[in-house]
């Protein structure tokens, strides 16, 4: 009896049992001796090394394939060598604010500019911005020419420089699009680029050119966009916290330029942009009796609309840079937008949209949709002078 007792005892499964713990305890011993402690000491070495890089890199996207108004750190692998999946992300846009004081706010802009040439005075212009740099994301587009390459080079070569320096410097994000399409204009000096002849098909690619770079780079965290084209080279250092004060949905400031004066002798300004206008009758009834593709132009003798042109509006002698006119078009030389505006369908048109194209067509949309559109006469940006 005594030995069937212990042959019940040492049954098959009491068997399996008993080698499964043994290799277990093996296991335990014989593996090497990374802990989860040990990978999250790295990762949080990695993190001490990324902030004192930048100390602002703690406010971060939280998924890889948001828009970039905000840097993004990849996460740390895990221990089977992975990354962990992208999570799903919640964005209330219902707390997102565009106020006078955006600023304080910690309101986010996003500054973007179409490029075919790199101006050293833009870009200088562009980091004296007195706005916090931690809440100004920059994106470009940069057509695939010889040109743009050349551009490229310039402009990542200042990209790097500034943000390697000093930390009130650095952008929060910056975004570089290359163009998918052929500039209709081979050259690109003024003299090509404002002939009448070349308005509709430069202002129509224009167009792609801004919608393209709009709808990749504008993100949930983004309350205003800045467009800047990159030939404005001097403009007041709070030209964010100016524009937004006013805290209208689309306003634009008065484009001038520096010049020679050849018959005084000296130092001048000159009106540069003429395409933020105020409309007259005879400018729509040229539209009534025009075809359908055909589109109005501005600033051109063959095409006499007589517009009242914020460009002469200004009060040079005794300038009011707090002024503000109703406008129905607008340049896009140095034009502040709420973001709500583009999110709410106002993009740039690249076909003839009420005989208006580009800018000019934005102003058109954006009135269509119920907002209003501002100038600033007697606030002046400066283009440069070629």
């Amino acid at each position: 009896m005594a030995v069937a007792r212990t042959m019940r005892r040492t049954s098959p499964i009491t068997l399996l049992l008993a080698a499964l713990l043994a290799f277990g305890f093996l296991f335990f011993l014989l593996s090497p001796s990374t802990t989860p402690s040990s990978s999250a000491a790295a990762a949080a070495a990695a993190a001490a090394d990324i902030s004192s890089k930048d100390f602002r890199l703690g406010d971060t996207a939280d998924h890889p394939l948001s828009p970039p108004t905000k840097p993004f750190i990849p996460p740390s692998i895990r221990d089977d060598g992975h990354q962990p999946p992208p999570p799903v992300v919640h964005y209330n846009l219902n707390s997102l604010t565009s106020s006078s004081d955006a600023a304080s706010r910690g309101e986010r802009v996003l500054v973007l500019t179409p490029l075919t040439r790199f101006y050293h005075g833009y870009w200088d212009n562009l980091v004296r911005f007195s706005y916090p740099h931690e809440l100004i994301s920059l994106g470009f587009i940069i057509p695939h020419t010889k040109e743009g390459d050349a551009a490229t080079a310039a402009l990542e070569a200042a990209i790097s420089k500034t943000q390697s320096g000093p930390i009130p410097n650095r952008f929060a994000s910056i975004s570089i699009l290359r163009q998918d399409f052929e500039p209709p204009l081979q050259s690109q000096s003024e003299k090509e680029r404002h002939k009448m002849a070349n308005q509709k098909k430069r202002r129509e690619s224009m167009s792609r050119a801004r919608n393209s770079l709009l709808f990749t780079t504008l993100g949930p965290a983004t309350s205003w966009v800045l467009w800047l084209d990159s030939d404005i080279v001097e403009t007041p250092n709070t030209l964010i916290q100016d524009l937004t004060s006013h805290n209208r949905p689309v306003i634009v400031p008065n484009c001038y330029q520096r010049y020679y004066n050849t018959d005084d002798k000296k130092m001048d300004v000159r009106p540069y942009d003429y395409n933020s206008w105020i409309d007259s009758p005879i400018a729509q009834s040229l539209a009534a009796k025009m075809e359908p593709d055909e589109i109005l132009l501005e600033g051109y003798a063959e095409m006499p609309t007589y517009r009242t042109l914020m460009a002469y509006l200004a009060d040079t002698a005794n300038p009011n840079p707090r002024r503000v006119i109703n406008l129905d078009g607008v340049g896009g030389t140095a034009l502040m937008v709420k973001a709500d505006v583009h999110r709410d369908g106002a993009m740039f048109p690249a076909f003839s949209f009420f005989h208006l194209v580009e800018t000019e067509g934005f102003a058109k949309m954006a009135k269509r949709l119920g907002y209003t559109v501002h100038g600033l006469p007697d606030y002046f940006v400066y283009h440069y002078n070629e």
